[in-house]
């Protein structure tokens, strides 16, 4: 058998929550702890017709592309997934998805739940998991610690989260980030027991 025959299909992951739940800081703490045990995992690279921030790289972060080139990859159904927030669009290639799945690597998208809702409906196979604050109050004094948002954006946040948190119960997991590890901890349980190959060939 050839490696092309024998490699592992990724496993496709979508992760959703609130802003200020740590998803971000779980999400790249667990894809660390797989590559430690010779598991291969990447974030998805989302296309995005907003500008580039300072020190973002274009490939890496974002595909930074125009507002005419993101609608026509619409138009040839080109995404998995794909929203407009605040008059930008985001978005997850289809193909680029399937090539890093098709050669080994799970693949996290990090999206709202419309978008985790429009990957369901499009993926043969996805595994979602809902990260969820302790509380609302947890999650208010999270984002005020960061100190970076005013008030008004800090109320709009949060009526975002109320949003997010209205669809928990779409998702086939959901962790709450109370304790930072035992999160962590719980994460990697779900990568580890929705591997493929640990379930393939077991007849």
């Amino acid at each position: 058998m050839n490696d092309c025959q024998s490699q592992r299909r990724g496993q496709l992951y979508v992760i959703s929550a609130p802003s200020g739940a740590g998803k971000t800081s779980l999400t790249h703490a667990v894809i660390e702890r797989l590559a430690a045990r010779g598991r291969k995992a990447r974030f998805s690279v989302s296309y995005t017709t907003r500008d580039a921030r300072p020190g973002e790289i274009d490939g890496e972060d974002y595909h930074f592309i125009s507002v005419a080139d993101f609608e026509a990859m619409i138009a040839t159904g080109a995404f998995l997934e794909h929203a407009r927030v605040f008059d930008r669009y985001y978005g997850t290639s289809a193909a680029e998805t399937e090539r890093w799945l098709a050669h080994g690597h799970d693949v996290v998208l990090d999206i709202d739940w419309q978008g985790a809702r429009q990957v369901r409906e499009r993926a043969d196979s996805v595994v979602s998991i809902f990260i969820r604050p302790p509380s609302r109050e947890e999650l208010e004094r999270r984002l005020r610690s960061r100190a970076s948002d005013d008030d008004a954006q800090i109320q709009r946040r949060l009526a975002e989260a109320d949003d997010e948190l209205a669809h928990a119960d779409e998702y086939g997991y959901q962790i709450v980030n109370d304790v930072f590890e035992e999160a962590l901890d719980a994460l990697g349980r779900i990568f580890w027991d929705t591997d493929p190959s640990e379930h393939a060939g077991s007849a």
